[in-house]
């Protein structure tokens, strides 16, 4: 596989695509960046443009997009990303995703490959509305596709299981609603690009994963 190389990952919530990019960590060393890990980094470390993200998050007010495309900048350049990296969450809108071509165009980078994980909302919202954990160890399930043993108990101390407030489908629904408003202009301004592959979502894990190394194999050298 050519290396380093720069990849998009374009998903609804419960798409798969945390599994899939720790399958390429694993495998390949790739750095996954996702927007809200990028945001608490950037707060933590106390940087001038850290300062700058909590001030806003602290007023209540949405991270202005300067402020997230000067945290990219900061984490796509940085020596860990020299080997290949995966964004997660962002680009979120098309004057991102410009900005972003050209903060690498200035380095003589690109996107290499933009992967879309394809699964229909109606099963999006069985994954995730169906899961519920065990808060104490962490444990979790799905009452369709993974359930416990006694409905509503955890396996190991039969005790309660829980369904977490933002796994509720009507918050589920909205979370779809604004992935689809946002992605869908993302989706063509890829294509234009040719550099947008799209990937069943639905099938196994394993068989996913083979789909996209195969897409990555085929990214020009």
């Amino acid at each position: 596989m050519k290396k380093p190389i720069h990849i998009i990952f374009l998903g609804p919530p419960g798409c798969g695509k945390g599994t899939q990019a720790q399958k390429l960590i694993n495998e390949f060393g790739f750095v996954q960046l996702s927007t809200g890990d990028m945001l608490r980094a950037a707060i933590n470390s106390g940087s001038k443009i850290g300062k700058h993200a909590k001030s806003a998050i602290d007023k209540g007010n949405l991270v202005s997009d300067d402020i997230v495309i000067g945290i990219v900048r900061d984490r796509i350049f940085n020596a860990e990303c020299a080997g290949g990296y995966m964004l997660d969450g962002f680009p979120r809108t098309l004057a991102q995703a410009d900005k972003l071509d050209q903060i690498l165009s200035e380095h003589h980078q690109k996107i290499d490959v933009v992967i879309r994980l394809c699964v229909p909302d109606d099963l999006v919202l069985r994954r995730i509305a169906g899961r519920r954990f065990h808060l104490a160890s962490g444990r979790s399930y799905n009452i369709e596709f993974n359930p416990p043993l006694i409905e509503g108990k955890d396996d190991i101390t039969g005790e309660q299981l829980v369904q977490r407030e933002d796994d509720k489908e009507e918050i589920v629904q909205s979370r779809l609603n604004t992935y689809h408003e946002l992605t869908e202009p993302l989706v063509r301004y890829y294509q234009k690009q040719g550099i947008l592959r799209a990937i069943d979502g639905t099938g196994s894990p394993e068989n996913i994963y083979t789909e996209i190394k195969q897409t990555l194999n085929d990214v020009p050298a």
